[in-house]
């Protein structure tokens, strides 16, 4: 089968994409609002994209009614964020501050969160993640008017102790357990994992 991007509808495409590249890592994205109300929300079009500067990116698409995305509107007009990483622990939570409810409400109330301080940026992170970037704008690409991309640079990373190796630099591979978005409601973890050249999983030794 061969499919011609352009010919589908957005719905298609979006299928299409979040059945194929799988898995995504979840930006968990913290913010305040112009009112002061502390928001979180789920964002699967995500990655890093290079080291030095830090930088990540993440995707944003308008809101189910045609708007911006409460967190993108914040980052516009603040230029700084948090992304909180997704573990096991904390992933109903995580779907649970994905609701779209009214900009004067908090996903944080709503899911069972803590807001904690940051230190190099205005807004709150998720006392409950385990992994939290502090995040300025590095650069805004418009694609159209709701949907925009925006490149973050890390600027101070928290981690729950014992995460990260104090001499190595390192992350503690057996004690983060990350969770990954496949499509709709499905998600993978990333618990077999395996060493290249080598078996697979399943193969046998």
């Amino acid at each position: 089968m061969e499919l011609a991007l352009a010919a589908l509808t957005p719905s298609e495409r979006y299928k299409l994409l979040t059945g194929f590249v799988i898995p995504r890592p979840i930006a968990w994205i913290s913010t305040t609002s112009a009112g002061g109300v502390s928001n979180c929300a789920p964002f699967s079009f995500f990655n890093v994209v290079a080291d030095d500067p830090p930088l990540l990116i993440v995707g944003f698409g308008p809101g189910s009614a045609g708007e911006p995305k409460h967190s993108l509107k914040n980052i516009r007009r603040t230029g700084e964020f948090v992304v909180n990483l997704v573990e096991e622990a904390n992933a109903n939570a995580m779907h649970r501050s994905s609701d779209e409810i009214p900009e004067d409400e908090s996903e944080f109330a709503l899911a069972g969160l803590t807001a904690a301080p940051s230190v190099r940026v205005s807004h709150p992170r998720i006392a409950e993640a385990s992994v939290s970037f502090e995040c300025k704008v590095y650069r805004r690409i418009e694609v159209h008017p709701l949907r925009e991309l925006i490149l973050g640079e890390i600027l101070l990373v928290h981690a729950r102790d014992g995460l990260i190796d104090v001499r190595s630099k390192r992350v503690n591979e057996a004690l983060y357990r990350p969770i990954g978005r496949l499509y709709a409601n499905r998600y993978c973890t990333t618990r077999q994992r395996f060493n290249l050249p080598g078996d697979l999983p399943g193969e046998a030794t």
